[in-house]
């Protein structure tokens, strides 16, 4: 039963890392300091190294057990889904130094919130997600994701309108598209393991 239980734990194990480079993204932000970005990166990036040893042990350990509590296919898909929210949360910070941002627009930190909420309703549905054939809230756990998500989007939507109505810096404009895509995209990444928890649920139920 260990042995069961063990990919559901690693799966629950990082998601919990996804919510603190969430958390990370949202304090750099909302404390921005462009001479103090290099050391968040670097916070970062052990948050994300962290959580790719748990996925590059959970594989190995895949690889030599022949019984598995879902599909082999299913538990590859989703440790590469967790895995992306993590990479693409750490992303923002890599491009804003990159880019040498020097001020964080307002809509990014409302990103940031979004996106850290979608973890932790991500967290929640992942909680849930060992006991998917007798839970009675997994489906509304992947609801709330779905929901926050669509968060994400109004704020994406209404960030990019506000940027090219102001619109006098083509740089400015530029960068922050790109910034505005990759906050979006972390929301998405959300959705794709929600959805795909959904899936495994329906499919061994």
């Amino acid at each position: 039963m260990a042995k069961k239980n063990s990919y559901f734990s690693d799966f629950i194990t990082m998601v919990n890392f996804s919510c603190q480079a969430a958390e990370c993204l949202q304090q750099s932000l909302r404390h921005f300091n462009p001479k103090t970005l290099a050391e968040q990166r670097k916070v970062m990036h052990e948050i994300e190294h962290a959580e790719d040893e748990v996925k590059h042990q959970m594989l190995k350990r895949l690889a030599k057990e022949f019984v598995t509590p879902i599909d082999r296919e299913d538990i590859i898909q989703l440790a590469n889904e967790l895995d992306n929210v993590t990479d693409k949360i750490e992303d923002i910070l890599i491009r804003m130094y990159m880019y040498n941002i020097q001020e964080v627009l307002p809509a990014a930190i409302d990103f940031s919130d979004v996106i850290a909420d979608c973890c932790k309703a991500l967290q929640h549905a992942m909680q849930e997600f060992p006991n998917f054939q007798k839970s009675t809230v997994l489906h509304q756990a992947v609801v709330d994701v779905n929901n926050m998500e669509e968060k994400g989007d109004a704020i994406y939507i209404d960030a990019v309108r506000a940027l090219y109505e102001q619109g006098s810096d083509p740089i400015k404009m530029l960068v922050w598209s790109e910034l505005f895509d990759k906050l979006e995209d972390c929301c998405d990444t959300c959705e794709h393991v929600a959805d795909l928890m959904e899936m495994i649920a329906m499919k061994n139920s």
